[in-house]
């Protein structure tokens, strides 16, 4: 049991790191009419929450599937995936976050879109090539049945604390200032460094002693 809440809390902050719902929140804020009610907010959080959700349970199913189609190795995608959450945590850091916010272009079409809810604060916004390797990683290193159990509950928490960040972010807003919501975003960005070197170094360490 003890173990179980280890990895659990291990599940937990990873993926809170990665998610960043104090960033996302302010993402979504600039893609939404800034004369936006606090009902149209708590839909568009719901829909939101309900996208990740669905994105997490579909990539935990076809994971392994996926990694045998392309005939990829858990090693191989722990060093590829640590290199994706290491640049993403480079731009967290400096305030580059490219991944998550679309272009002007693309701002300019998705300001006449009726729902944003689904694309992009979903995803790729909420739900990027961060999770989805994470997730992956996670799932490959599964052994137990409380270990898919770990991964699913330390997702939900997260969602929830989403839906919940998502769903106030006007006050948040207010309270934080663009400042606080910079800084909760760099700290977020040396946990996810930290969390990708280690994915960098396991896999690498795994590769060596299996090629070298």
């Amino acid at each position: 049991m003890e173990e179980f809440f280890s990895t659990f809390l291990q599940q937990s902050i990873t993926f809170f790191a990665i998610m960043d719902p104090i960033g996302v929140s302010a993402i979504a804020l600039s893609l939404l009419s800034h004369d936006i009610t606090k009902e149209q907010i708590n839909k568009v959080s719901l829909k939101s929450t309900l996208t990740i959700i669905i994105a997490f349970f579909v990539v935990l199913i076809t994971g392994d599937f996926l990694l045998q189609l392309f005939g990829i190795g858990e090693h191989s995608l722990k060093v590829m995936g640590g290199i994706i959450l290491l640049l993403m945590a480079i731009s967290m850091v400096n305030g580059t976050a490219t991944e998550k916010k679309p272009s002007k272009e693309e701002g300019k079409e998705l300001k006449n879109s009726d729902d944003l809810s689904v694309i992009p604060i979903g995803i790729p916004v909420a739900f990027g090539t961060g999770l989805f390797t994470t997730i992956i990683i996670f799932k490959h290193q599964v052994e137990v049945f409380s270990d898919l159990v770990s991964i699913s509950l330390a997702f939900m928490v997260n969602a929830l604390i989403f839906y919940i960040v998502l769903k106030n972010s006007i006050y948040i807003k207010q309270y934080l200032g663009l400042t606080g919501q910079n800084i909760i975003t760099k700290l977020m960005g040396l946990i996810v460094g930290a969390i990708s070197i280690q994915f960098i170094v396991s896999g690498v360490i795994n590769l060596a002693q299996k090629y070298l």
